[in-house]
C-alpha cells in the first residue's frame, strides 16, 4: 500500500517541432535579400575614380559643352542637383556609353566632393524630362544629345560653381 498519490504523468513528453521556426527564418533571409537588391534598382551608382585617373583617349572626340546647373526639392523635400550639357560625336566610331567624372571644389579649389556616373540623355523634355542610358539610342559619328547628371547629395563644402567634368570611360557599339 502506498502512503501518499504518486505523481506520474500519463502524457508523453512532446518533442518541439522545429519546421515553422526554419521556414520563418528562410523567409525572413529572403525578404532581407529582396529589400537589399531592389533598393539599389533605378539609383544612379556614384563610384569614386581617383582625382587623377586617366582619360579615355576617345574622349577628345566627344566633347561636353552648355552645361547648366538646376536645384530642385523633391516630394519628400530633399534637394537634388541637375547638371544639364551637351554632346558631339566627332569621332568615327558610334558611342553607346560614357562615364564621367565630377569633381565638386571647395572655397580652396580643393575636391571635395568626387563622383563618378553614367551619363543619360534626354530623350524628350514636354511634358516632363526622361531620361535614358546611352546604350539605348547609341551616338553615331557627328550626331550630339544633351544629357542630364543627377546628385541627390552635394557636399556643403561645395563652393557652388560647375563641376568640372571629365570623360573616364568610352563604351562603343
Amino acid at each position: 500500500m502506498s502512503d501518499g498519490p504518486e505523481l506520474i504523468s500519463s502524457t508523453p513528453a512532446r518533442e518541439r517541432n522545429w519546421l515553422p521556426l526554419a521556414i520563418a527564418a528562410v523567409v525572413a533571409v529572403i525578404v532581407v535579400a529582396a529589400i537589399v537588391v531592389f533598393t539599389g534598382r533605378g539609383r544612379t551608382s556614384a563610384t569614386i575614380a581617383p582625382v587623377n585617373a586617366a582619360a579615355d583617349a576617345y574622349a577628345a572626340n566627344v566633347p561636353i559643352s552648355n552645361l547648366k546647373l538646376y536645384q530642385s526639392s523633391n516630394m519628400a523635400g530633399n534637394q537634388l542637383l541637375y547638371l544639364d550639357g551637351h554632346l558631339v560625336n566627332n569621332g568615327a566610331r558610334t558611342v553607346a556609353g560614357i562615364s564621367v567624372q565630377v569633381l565638386f571644389r571647395n572655397s580652396a579649389q580643393e575636391v571635395a566632393q568626387n563622383e563618378t556616373q553614367q551619363v543619360k540623355v534626354i530623350r524628350t523634355r514636354e511634358p516632363y524630362v526622361d531620361l535614358e542610358p546611352l546604350n539605348a539610342a547609341p551616338l553615331k559619328p557627328g550626331e550630339e544629345r544633351d544629357f542630364r547628371l543627377i546628385f541627390d547629395r552635394v557636399t556643403p563644402d561645395w563652393d557652388g560653381a560647375y563641376p568640372q567634368l571629365r570623360i573616364l570611360h568610352v563604351q562603343f557599339q
